[in-house]
């Protein structure tokens, strides 16, 4: 019998070693997450595909999910706090509480809302219960939104930031929606809420901010001075920040604190004077690390979906339920709250980013880590013996859609803008209406002349009946060496009069390094002849220059 351990090895190894030689084309060409990848291999080598890796063979599943899951999150809560810039959460405070607080509230209430209506059975309290474990947005998902080719060139970096940072600390702050969910089931309402305050608030949340800023500063202070001594070597520099989420997660875990969110403010505060992040930006160690457990975990999650659950009526559960719910949480949960309140953001600069802010809100191994916190607080055979067993599919369920849905947005979006883009160079070609069509039709072998004097005498060349005049010191243009200066002459039969700077508006595209000439008439009562000579041969395009894709690379508003 081939050992399950060894088996599990080779197709993790392989995986990782077959898909790092075309990581490169999968991001930056295909802009596919790495969470999506691994994903669709866990789910082709788990039970459902070749049936080669079952987690379930290696004893209690449940405690082997939420010890892998909190070890992938707390490193990844890390790495999201060492990556932002100098003393970010104090400057950018403020975006931060809309984002947690009205933004965490209102995505839990509208989840819970969706959970009660679609899901038979349940009660709102347990719908509290079970959509607190997806009301936490992703670090591991968050990530391939802020890194790599894509976001590097079309999402601001201020947007970046602020979806990293709400992501590592959001995680962390996932404690005090299910727990007070759980103590509402399990006790009365007074009890309930004076044990989540001196418990989860004080103890869980305070206790494990401080805990983390403490150890940050101390470990920063630290690391300089070794560094200084030169007292530490290259390796263990690299691998410092790794080794802290390490320590915390087992020393604030031991004390019953909230290790999650202890790790994420240990990451700013010891990056807060931005020192270890610039001396460590090219070496990539920690992202290393952070590459290895996220595809291992995402390969994971892939393996164990409880497929069978997704259509099992004993819990009254459908494919049409499930499918409604996860499309109404992706819509409802977080984009409607981010577009009412990005105002107060200043982080947030207009409409289209708050769309694109609010759009990415992942649901990925934080969901899987509150999942199995949750039901520990239940028995099986107890009163909310339902509601601990639809909370596995359910969850499950939300983390494939945000997967598939979130892990595809970017090349929807890329796709979206080229579709776009190639159209409305289509249409512009094919248009008979365009800047360039709709200029007079000039004959071959017509000198087109600039005004230099005030003697004027009449040339051949008419349109339309009136007469174009030009001076008589005035010589052809030589077309192969156009000036540098533009000049502009309008002349109607009233008047002659010339205007050296031409507004945008009155602007006509020049032919080949000469002159264009355009005639209008007003009703018959006036006709006037613009010229314009320019120093740019490639402004017989000018009519793309307006174009929304005009340069190679498109920013946010360009893309959404």
């Amino acid at each position: 019998m081939v050992n399950q351990v060894s088996l599990t090895c080779a197709i993790l190894g392989g995986f990782i070693v077959i898909y790092g030689l075309v990581s490169g084309f999968v991001k930056q060409r295909l802009y596919l997450s790495e969470a999506f990848i691994a994903t669709a291999v866990g789910i082709a080598f788990g039970p459902l595909g070749a049936n080669w890796f079952s987690p379930d063979s290696f004893g209690n599943e449940e405690a082997i999910t939420r010890e892998f899951a909190r070890l992938v999150i707390a490193i990844q809560v890390m790495a999201a706090g060492v990556a932002l810039p100098k003393a970010y959460l104090w400057k950018e405070i403020r975006s931060l509480m809309i984002l947690l607080i009205p933004g965490m509230i209102w995505m839990w209430l509208s989840s819970s809302l969706l959970v009660w209506w679609l899901i038979p059975g349940l009660n709102f309290l347990e719908s509290l219960m079970i959509a607190s474990c997806f009301t936490p947005t992703d670090p591991v998902l968050a990530s391939s939104i802020v890194q790599g080719h894509f976001a590097e060139q079309h999402v601001p970096f201020h947007i970046r930031n602020l979806i990293l940072a709400e992501s590592g600390a959001n995680d962390g702050l996932g404690y005090p929606f299910l727990f007070l969910a759980v103590y509402l089931l399990q006790m009365p309402t007074g009890q309930a809420i004076g044990k989540w305050f001196y418990w989860i608030l004080a103890f869980q949340i305070l206790l494990s901010t401080v805990i983390g800023f403490v150890v940050g500063f101390i470990a920063r202070k630290a690391l300089k001075f070794a560094e200084q001594k030169e007292m530490i070597d290259k390796e263990s520099f690299l691998v410092y920040a790794v080794a802290l989420a390490l320590f915390l997660t087992g020393t604030v875990s031991i004390i019953g604190s909230d290790d999650l969110l202890a790790c994420f403010i240990a990451g700013n505060s010891f990056t807060w004077d931005d020192w270890f992040r610039k001396e460590t930006e090219n070496a990539h160690m920690a992202e290393v690390v952070d590459v290895l457990l996220n595809l291992s975990m995402f390969v994971y999650i892939g393996a164990t979906v409880p497929w069978n659950s997704f259509t099992d009526s004993a819990l009254s559960l459908s494919l049409w339920r499930l499918f409604v719910l996860a499309i109404l949480v992706l819509l409802l949960r977080r984009l409607p709250i981010v577009l009412a309140t990005y105002k107060f953001a200043p982080a947030i600069h207009n409409f289209r980013e708050a769309l694109f802010t609010g759009w990415f809100g992942p649901i990925g191994v934080g969901a899987l880590f509150y999942y199995t916190v949750a039901i520990e607080q239940f028995t099986e055979d107890g009163p909310d013996a339902h509601a601990r067993s639809v909370v596995k599919p359910i969850v499950y369920f939300m983390i494939l859609a945000s997967v598939l849905v979130h892990g595809n947005t970017i090349p929807m979006f890329y796709l979206g803008s080229f579709a776009t883009r190639t159209l409305t160079r289509t249409s512009f070609s094919s248009s008979g209406t365009n800047s360039v069509s709709r200029l007079p039709k000039l004959a071959f072998g017509t000198d087109i002349f600039s005004r230099h004097s005030k003697d004027k005498h009449n040339v051949s060349a008419t349109r339309d009946g009136v007469a174009i005049t030009r001076d008589a010191n005035d010589v052809p243009l030589d077309v192969s060496h156009p000036p540098k200066q533009t000049a502009i002459t309008i002349i109607t039969p009233d008047n002659i009069r010339t205007k050296p700077n031409m507004t945008h508006s009155e602007s006509a595209p020049s032919f080949s390094g000469g002159m264009v000439a355009q005639n209008k008439n007003a009703e018959g009562s006036s006709s006037r002849l613009v010229t314009e000579q320019s120093n740019r041969e490639e402004n017989l395009h000018a009519g793309l220059a307006d174009s929304p894709a005009r340069n190679s690379s498109e920013s946010l508003d360009d893309i959404i």
